[in-house]
């Protein structure tokens, strides 16, 4: 297993540390329900330096990301994000991502064009060799996974906590923008907020050189902790995001799943040529065969990935793809794929679980 630059941190606080995606992480510290509640209400740090970085420059590199990306990227001015996602050409995704313009391509102006995408820790080298073997104008390519740390510090209070330690306005950097600059004494940081928590905040990237990691995790704490802030594991992100409705890759979203399927025609524009473009139009012209929902459950007990959900009459509609206990409703909730005429808001559906069908009823998303 790998480690991050702050896994003997983790450890040393005590952290409950699991294999996921190849690293060494911690699922939680003191509990999963209260640092989710402390992220819900006040803030918590998130190592999420496992995810995977590459860097792409030149003046082909829009084109690159154009071509193999559902969402519009030529749409990106410098300090702007996006989400999206890699579709494969049997109308799949391959990964969901972020795409950073980090420099605008101007040849006048003496910009080459530099954007970074963000992808999934356990799609890193399958994401890498997807996109080199579609790199017909030999883009520069870097993929700086290994030597680049991430922290996620969300909340309502995260930008508060953490102003003190830049000179980058953060409390009023907007959605899906960044900046980059100095923080806790250490030069080029890029501050972003996209957030996966759904309760504001910010991402903190940079390389770990010169002892970067711990000055910077401990700047945090020592700035942080008096005010409540608090390391929170991946359990936590997992039902924070899900009290969201937001997709997990190998879970909600995948090879067989396609971004209108799993409600994702919002970032699936058709003003430009990419992966499997003619299947999505295709989709949405003749209609989808079924749709990524969210459900309550009405009965007690907690669905979970792979549980088979059926209707009224006891037939198979559909398959649970994520599910939990959401510690800021006090109930339990899930998402799953069923047949279209399956998919109305206030359905009554079952949830079979160890061999019962609990009642559930299908609602809006986000849940909180």
């Amino acid at each position: 297993m790998k480690n991050t630059a702050f896994t003997e941190k983790h450890i040393a606080l005590g952290a409950k540390m699991v294999a996921f995606a190849g690293y060494n992480m911690p699922i939680s510290y003191t509990g999963i329900k209260e640092e989710h509640l402390a992220v819900r209400k006040n803030a918590g740090v998130f190592d999420v330096s496992h995810m995977g970085e590459f860097i792409f420059k030149g003046e082909k590199a829009l084109a690159l990301i154009q071509q193999l990306t559902s969402n519009d990227a030529a749409k990106l001015k410098s300090g702007q994000a996006q989400y999206s996602c890699m579709p494969n050409n049997t109308g799949g995704i391959i990964d969901d991502l972020l795409v950073y313009c980090i420099e605008e391509h101007n040849s006048a102006a003496g910009q080459q064009g530099v954007y970074m995408l963000v992808v999934n820790a356990s799609n890193i080298e399958k994401d890498w060799n997807w996109i080199s073997q579609h790199n017909d104008e030999k883009v520069e390519m870097h993929n700086i996974s290994d030597k680049t740390c991430l922290l996620a510090i969300q909340g309502p209070n995260a930008t508060k906590i953490l102003q003190p330690l830049t000179d980058i306005d953060i409390l009023n950097l907007k959605y899906y923008t960044f900046a980059k600059g100095r923080f806790a004494g250490v030069d080029n940081v890029l501050i972003s907020a996209t957030g996966y928590t759904g309760s504001g905040g910010v991402e903190i990237y940079f390389e770990d050189k010169e002892d970067a990691a711990n000055i910077i995790w401990d700047a945090i704490f020592a700035e942080g902790q008096p005010k409540g802030l608090r390391p929170v594991g991946l359990g936590a992100r997992d039902t924070l995001r899900l009290e969201m409705g937001f997709c997990l890759y190998g879970n909600d979203i995948d090879e067989t799943t396609s971004p209108l399927e799993a409600g994702l025609g919002w970032i699936t524009k058709f003003t430009k040529e990419f992966s499997s473009k003619a299947i999505f139009e295709k989709q949405k012209a003749e209609g989808l065969t079924r749709k990524l929902v969210g459900f309550e459950m009405q009965d007690k007990g907690i669905p979970r990935q792979g549980y088979t959900i059926t209707d009224t009459a006891g037939q198979t509609i559909g398959q649970v793809t994520s599910g939990t206990q959401a510690p800021s409703l006090d109930k339990a909730i899930g998402m799953g794929y069923v047949k279209k005429e399956n998919a109305a808001i206030e359905k009554e559906i079952f949830i079979s679980v160890r061999d019962k069908n609990l009642k559930a009823r299908i609602c809006k998303i986000p849940f909180v």
